[in-house]
């Protein structure tokens, strides 16, 4: 039983965000990880409400300890127009903290849009850069691969990782089952596992272990500067009300044996419990987990959705992998999450809403247990969802709003 649990923490955190009705574990405890903090602007954009209940939301929030959904929120006509939630104190045993929420895997697509900015500001040339000179990744299957690629999920990884992954004997799962690549350094866990690796045929396959290397090289290419843009992004450009986070690999020293070092000994986490005195050298330690209260999470949707009417430099690049995106051809359709209900997939978004009209430009963000971030580029609507499972009634409440126009 204890084997099963261990399989089924790596499956999820490592490869498959998209569970049905799974269980959330509230991503990484607030203090047992290092962060990247950017700091709330003293210029908060102010939002505009104009408030209206609906059934069919309210009834999702009230059976929240069957549905899920602790948090919605649905703006138009540049207004807030559905403001409904109700967030625990504590989940798990975890407090949550400021009532900041976990991105799961719409971290994936933040990661895309610091990239974009660090185009913007000149550290790197393009979506179409090669990795090299990189020696983080060298001599591994991730060395010289176009950064579109990577955006795009075809790394040509499905041999080692990811959701097409078959128990073949290069499996890194099937060789050590206590790997998580959100927990794991990248340099440790390219050295150790990816020693000598070929890149296979580019298919689409969705990993979390691609998205790290992404944010790893912006940090890599942007040096001393990476504090600064993410602050240059959230706080200036997105302006953030309250405090925002991007987790890291490390964990948080507290003496001899960290907090942490024993909460992932109970899942029987080899690689911690051997490696718990571990002190890392150098900044690419970043992974995708991103942490942000449910305003803030609308600032940034809506933020996304002006770059790309103003034409703006991140605009562009938005537009740029929209315009690159690729057909999934995974024959995956439950209309159940937007990462599930999407024909293609574009720079770590979802694009193509199955039902919808393929003229209509919407661009999906969804994360494990649940959270979805909907931005309806063409009507100017968002829908920002957050739940502790993924277990409320997706279609009506996120499918549908966005497919219908008052």
């Amino acid at each position: 039983m204890k084997k099963f649990f261990i399989i089924f923490l790596i499956l999820t955190f490592s490869s498959n965000t998209y569970a049905k009705k799974n269980t959330n574990t509230w991503d990484f405890p607030f203090y047992y990880y290092q962060k990247f903090k950017i700091e709330g602007s003293k210029d908060a954009y102010k939002f505009k409400s104009n408030l209206r209940k609906d059934s069919d939301v309210l009834k999702e929030i009230k059976n929240n300890k069957k549905t899920g959904l602790i948090s919605y929120l649905l703006f138009e006509d540049n207004k807030i127009v559905i403001d409904e939630s109700d967030i625990p104190k504590t989940t798990q045993g975890e407090t949550i903290v400021d009532e900041l929420l976990p991105s799961h895997s719409m971290g994936k697509s933040l990661v895309s849009y610091v990239l974009g900015h660090a185009i913007c500001e000149g550290y790197i040339s393009d979506i179409n850069e090669k990795l090299t000179g990189w020696k983080l990744v060298k001599n591994t299957l991730f060395e010289d691969q176009v950064l579109i690629d990577l955006l795009n999920m075809k790394a040509g990884d499905q041999r080692y990782v990811g959701e097409k992954i078959k128990p073949q004997k290069d499996n890194i799962l099937k060789k050590d089952q206590s790997v998580n690549v959100n927990t794991i350094p990248l340099e440790t866990l390219l050295k150790k596992y990816f020693q000598n690796t070929k890149k296979s045929k580019a298919v689409y396959n969705y990993s979390a272990l691609t998205t790290n290397v992404i944010m790893n090289y912006t940090i890599f290419k942007t040096g001393e500067d990476w504090e600064k843009l993410l602050n240059k992004i959230f706080n200036e450009h997105v302006k953030v009300k309250d405090n925002v986070y991007f987790y890291q690999t490390l964990k948080i020293k507290d003496g001899s044996k960290s907090k942490v070092c024993k909460s992932e000994a109970k899942y029987s986490n080899v690689w911690y419990q051997n490696n718990c005195d571990a002190v890392f050298d150098g900044i690419e330690t970043g992974r995708y987990s991103f942490l942000a209260n449910r305003y803030d999470y609308l600032r940034i949707a809506k933020t996304m959705m002006e770059d790309w009417h103003n034409d703006t430099c991140a605009g562009k690049y938005l537009k740029t992998i929209y315009e690159n995106r690729i057909k999934k051809k995974d024959n995956v359709k439950e209309p159940d999450d937007v990462g599930l209900y999407t024909k293609s997939y574009g720079g770590q978004f979802h694009f193509d809403i199955y039902g919808i009209k393929k003229t209509r430009k919407i661009i999906g963000l969804s994360g494990y247990a649940g959270q979805q971030i909907l931005i309806d580029l063409d009507n100017k609507r968002i829908i920002v969802v957050s739940s502790l499972f993924k277990n409320y009634d997706w279609k009506n409440i996120v499918h549908k709003k966005i497919k219908n126009i008052n």
